[in-house]
């Protein structure tokens, strides 16, 4: 088991709500910059959300306003609070520490459908 493990992913109905997590093992968020990515069947990696070591946080256009990136270094957990699902939010989602070179999770299925 690597340094990155998500979970919470789920089946939800489009409109609602979840969050997903991600244990990063000691890695320090103060040290490191963390960000969720996602991978749609048949697409590219997508960069969503990033948290930087300031505490800073960015989205993408087709989240903004809709998710949260937020972490609790304490507990040594990245989370992301997702609203007013899509259909088209529908990925697994991956957990990244320290840039594209950094570490990376195996990802949580997220399924928005009715």
């Amino acid at each position: 088991q690597g340094p990155l493990v998500e979970s919470g992913g789920a089946l939800v109905q489009p409109g609602g709500s979840l969050r997903i997590s991600c244990n990063a093992n000691g890695i320090d968020f103060r040290r490191n910059t963390m960000a969720w990515y996602r991978q749609a069947p048949e697409k590219e990696r997508e960069w969503v959300a990033t948290l930087t070591t300031v505490g800073n946080t960015l989205y993408s256009d087709s989240v903004k306003g809709r998710f949260t990136i937020s972490g609790d270094n304490a507990k040594g957990t990245l989370y992301l609070q997702m609203n007013t699902l899509k259909p088209a939010d529908t990925a697994v989602y991956v957990c990244n520490a320290g840039g594209p070179t950094g570490a990376w999770g195996q990802g949580t299925q997220v399924t928005v459908s009715s």
